[in-house]
């Protein structure tokens, strides 16, 4: 055997008892409204359509896609070697329910003018109260129903009033009766716990990590507060009918970075169609 011939062999039983890496995995749909899990090699970095995002120590970040993004979006990993992998994403549509509301009150619609000041400290607060750059990867386990009931509304669905559109339904709604218990749907920390915001009344916001944040609706009774830890299932309020609430119960909505997500995909057991209205869940 000649000298190349004994160093190629002997490379060649090197690299077969080296583990194969993996290619840059997503597990969850890419459909509209949809928060993927990304696991790669660890010290990788990565962006989203030109946007730099931040992953965990182990290789796991987040990706999310709003309500109405469009079809495709480009996802770039730089290995810790210098390689690329860039991947292309087919981004699925959804369809939507649209209602449309003859004959309603300009009042029902439309906040007074009065309001309108606080409607923009409440932004604000709101917007504070949401970081991308908390690094745990909570989002990345299962989700379960933060209530029992039965869903009243679903995400996406658009209302017109008087030929006027409305901002879609950006959350799933649980009805229940006021007092019912409401619990976290995956760790993470309490970012905001308010009792009394204008349009949500009784507010409570849960950060996931990576910008991944569950927000909580209408609540009647609030027990956690701001910068606290929470477990999956820890009890954190109640459902209620506070603020623009027209029944009894939890909006669950949930954000990545600033897309719009459908909290109820995340849960198991829920297919890519999302929550079905009229569907009994929750007592996970």
């Amino acid at each position: 055997m000649s000298r190349f011939a004994a160093l190629f062999l002997l490379g060649a039983v090197v690299f077969a008892g080296l583990p194969a890496r993996a290619e840059t995995a997503l597990a969850g749909a890419v459909e509209q409204g949809s928060l993927v899990v990304v696991r790669t090699e660890p010290g990788a970095k990565v962006a989203l359509d030109g946007e730099n995002l931040p992953a965990s120590s182990d290789g796991v970040f987040a990706i999310g896609f709003d309500r109405d993004h469009g079809p495709t979006s480009k996802l770039v990993v730089t290995l810790p070697d210098g390689r690329v992998e860039t991947k292309t994403l087919a981004v699925a549509p959804r369809a939507w329910h649209i209602q449309r509301i003859e004959k309603i009150a300009p009042a029902l619609v439309n906040p007074p003018p009065e309001a309108l000041a606080r409607i923009r400290r409440e932004v604000a607060m709101k917007a504070a109260a949401r970081p991308n750059d908390t690094p745990q990867e909570w989002f990345a386990g299962r989700f379960i129903w933060p209530a029992k009931g039965v869903i009243s509304g679903v995400f996406g669905s658009q209302r017109f009033y008087n030929g006027e559109p409305k901002n879609p339904h950006y959350g799933v709604d649980v009805a229940a009766p006021v007092g019912a218990a409401i619990v976290a749907p995956a760790a993470g920390i309490v970012r905001l716990a308010e009792p009394d915001m204008y349009f949500e009344g009784g507010l409570v916001f849960i950060d996931h990590g990576q910008g991944v944040i569950s927000i909580m609706m209408h609540m009647s009774r609030i027990d956690v507060k701001a910068g606290q830890r929470v477990a999956q299932g820890h009890p954190i309020g109640a459902v209620g009918q506070t603020g623009r609430a027209t029944g009894p119960h939890l909006h669950w909505a949930m954000v990545w970075r600033e897309a719009h997500i459908d909290p109820s995909l995340l849960v198991p057991g829920v297919s890519a169609a999302g929550a079905v209205s009229g569907a009994a869940v929750g007592g996970d």
